[in-house]
């Protein structure tokens, strides 16, 4: 068995706790370049949104963390938040295996797309997204989402927004 192997299956993936909240504020801080938000928005995202959520721990660590929606108007599309990925889980497919756990969820059970908004710099993003995007037979399409000038006012970089899909949850 290979060390990614290992680190795979020694990885357990669930949904997240109310408990997990300020556990994932201090798991993002460590993560840079992920933008912080509150504690309290962190305690929402491991309670509101816990069904299309998921916690990856190991050895009781919180290494891994996507926080996700069901947009009210979109039932047929999961909205990623945030991935964050602890450098004690990476290397072992983990940010993939979290999405493919959410997908699978029953709250996902109508769900045929998944969308984020990724900055144009960010290829570890871009890599993870066409990667699921591959594996789960899709297509990938793109646009500018939130403008640097316009929606950031000129302190963030543009977020593309991405749309996988359609897609079946057995894929």
């Amino acid at each position: 068995m290979t060390s990614d192997s290992a680190n795979s299956t020694a990885i357990v993936l669930r949904p997240p706790v109310k408990d997990d909240g300020y556990r994932l504020h201090q798991l993002v801080a460590e993560c840079p370049p992920l933008d912080p938000n509150s504690i309290y928005c962190n305690l929402l995202q491991c309670s509101h949104f816990a069904a299309t959520g998921v916690a990856a721990e190991k050895d009781g660590d919180l290494v891994g963390f996507i926080s996700g929606y069901i947009p009210p108007e979109q039932p047929e599309t999961v909205f990623v938040w945030q991935v964050a990925v602890h450098e004690k889980g990476r290397g072992a497919g983990l940010a993939k295996r979290m999405l493919k756990d959410i997908v699978a969820r029953d709250a996902c059970r109508n769900v045929t797309h998944m969308e984020t908004t990724i900055t144009q710099d960010n290829e570890a993003s871009w890599a993870l997204f066409r990667s699921f995007a591959k594996d789960m037979g899709a297509e990938l399409t793109y646009h500018e989402h939130f403008e640097k000038g316009v929606h950031f006012g000129g302190q963030h970089d543009s977020e593309f927004l991405l749309r996988i899909g359609p897609f079946t949850r057995q894929a």
